[in-house]
């Protein structure tokens, strides 16, 4: 069952997509060499819980965390810990809330201190394939559209693109249908239409597509130990354009700033 919003219900949750983009800013100012990524946990779910709303990954499935921090070769669902980041590390910060019933899920790779030029590529690739899959968002389109914008980029770029980790839909629960790969064919799978709010989040990894799960049961790991950049961003599908619901304008406002 596929979950179609309505006028009103876009701009409620709009209002929760954005405070994500507000959370992950507050970890922009601090992120630095030398900081943990749980010390930019605590510091998300406060700043979340000030503003009304309440975590939306902790507690579900289990999840210990606000934040979900994957550092360098961890693709997605790293656990915040007490190890300190170090100049020329990336770190995936992917941030969930739940305010007035709906959530906001929003991801943003972050460079430590001065990172090479080929992971810098590799970051300007991955946000470049966010934002050509965002074009695709569109009533009449499919949803292997969107798949194939991302996946026709990185692999243009020599880069792998995750299978098994997909985007999704978006509203009062964290994961609704449909799932969205970074992956495709043009013109298959579903047909778009308006009022349809899903999460595109490439994975992009520098090696192989290949991954891995630690033993921790969360960490997924490139299987080559290349890094590996994740961004993602909350949209409407709407007729010509989409809507994106959620933001890194805050972020980057800090971020040039610093």
């Amino acid at each position: 069952m596929i979950y179609y919003k309505t006028k009103e219900e876009i701009e409620i949750q709009r209002e929760s997509c954005l405070l994500v983009g507000k959370t992950l800013a507050e970890v922009a100012k601090l992120i630095q060499p030398g900081v943990t990524t749980a010390y930019l946990d605590k510091i998300a779910e406060e700043f979340i819980r000030d503003n009304g709303a309440v975590p939306g990954f902790k507690g579900l499935y289990d999840c210990p965390s606000t934040l979900l921090t994957s550092v360098n070769d961890a693709v997605v669902h790293g656990l915040p810990s007490d190890k300190p980041l170090e100049d020329g590390d990336i770190v995936s910060v992917d941030c969930g809330v739940l305010m007035n019933e709906f959530y906001g899920d929003s991801a943003y790779t972050f460079e430590i201190g001065e990172v090479s030029e080929e992971i810098k590529k590799l970051l300007e690739v991955t946000k470049e394939s966010l934002t050509f899959a965002i074009q695709n968002a569109v009533a009449g389109k499919r949803i292997g559209d969107i798949g194939y914008a991302v996946q026709s980029h990185a692999e243009a770029n020599g880069y792998g693109v995750v299978r098994e980790m997909v985007g999704h839909g978006l509203g009062k629960k964290l994961h609704e249908k449909p799932e969205v790969p970074n992956y495709g064919r043009r013109g298959k799978g579903l047909l778009l239409k308006e009022g349809l709010v899903i999460a595109i989040e490439p994975m992009i990894n520098m090696g192989t597509k290949d991954i891995k799960q630690d033993k921790d049961g969360w960490t997924i790991r490139t299987r080559d130990g290349k890094p590996s950049a994740h961004f993602e961003h909350d949209v409407v599908v709407m007729k010509g354009k989409a809507d994106v619901l959620s933001t890194f304008d805050y972020i980057e406002e800090v971020l040039n700033n610093k």
